[in-house]
């Protein structure tokens, strides 16, 4: 377990105490303790995190932004990947192909299947829109190396919002200046003090992020391995337990 941690940048001489705040008002736990800190950089020690994650390993710039404005709020990552991959064969990332919206749409409008089973995309309409007019804006934006900078530019697509922006981002330059937030992993902020009750996606994204990224520096972990994580766990069974925990 070591080597790998090790290649993942995580150091697993904990330096907390369980009753130590690490940040004000977040306290470390255990690591037993599900969903504390603790238990965080331990899971960021011993995750797979290729097959955790949802990053886009392979190919162009507009496969990338594409792959992500299929996914988010109300789409599974499996639905999304279904998709991305029914377009991706019909050529609508290659650079030159400008697919008409309602080419897109057709595309999305027909159920595919996932795991055996079809599924209707739930936004054909809006993501075709989308997808069509960020392909056509694409050869029109020379994007800077900085990746702050390129998140900003980024955002000029119709539909991508800071969320969506970071993890294009964040795939792209494999960086960790950026955190992808959604709700899993705002909950999980909420359940151990590291965001306020109050704040809210995506009005609120940047001050989450500047407290996020300091969170995984106390915990030794890139931020990149930890949102991964967090977004993994609390899909899968930590938003229901986070709610039973605040109930």
């Amino acid at each position: 377990m070591f080597d790998k941690a090790h290649a993942m940048g995580v150091n697993l001489s904990f330096r907390h105490c369980p009753d130590d705040e690490i940040l004000p008002g977040v306290r470390f736990g255990r690591q037993d303790e599900l969903l504390t800190p603790a238990y965080w950089a331990m899971r960021c020690a011993c995750a797979d995190v290729e097959k955790i994650d949802f990053v886009n390993h392979h190919g162009s710039l507009a496969e990338e932004i594409g792959f992500c404005l299929l996914g988010g709020f109300g789409v599974t990552l499996e639905v999304a990947t279904a998709f991305y991959e029914r377009l991706r064969k019909k050529n609508v990332f290659q650079t030159g192909e400008n697919r008409s919206e309602s080419d897109i749409f057709a595309m999305l409008a027909e159920p595919a299947l996932v795991n055996g089973r079809p599924h209707k995309y739930r936004f054909p309409n809006q993501r075709a829109r989308r997808i069509s007019k960020a392909m056509q804006s694409l050869g029109e934006l020379d994007f800077d190396t900085d990746p702050i900078s390129f998140r900003n530019q980024i955002q000029t697509l119709e539909g991508v919002g800071p969320k969506t922006a970071s993890w294009i981002t964040r795939n792209w330059f494999d960086t960790d200046e950026v955190a992808i937030l959604d709700i899993h992993v705002l909950r999980a902020g909420w359940t151990i003090s590291l965001f306020e009750k109050n704040c809210r996606l995506p009005k609120d994204y940047l001050a989450l992020e500047k407290r996020f990224i300091a969170f995984a520096g106390e915990l030794h972990v890139r931020a990149s391995v930890l949102d991964a994580v967090m977004w993994s766990d609390m899909r899968m069974f930590g938003s229901d337990l986070a709610r039973e925990m605040a109930a």
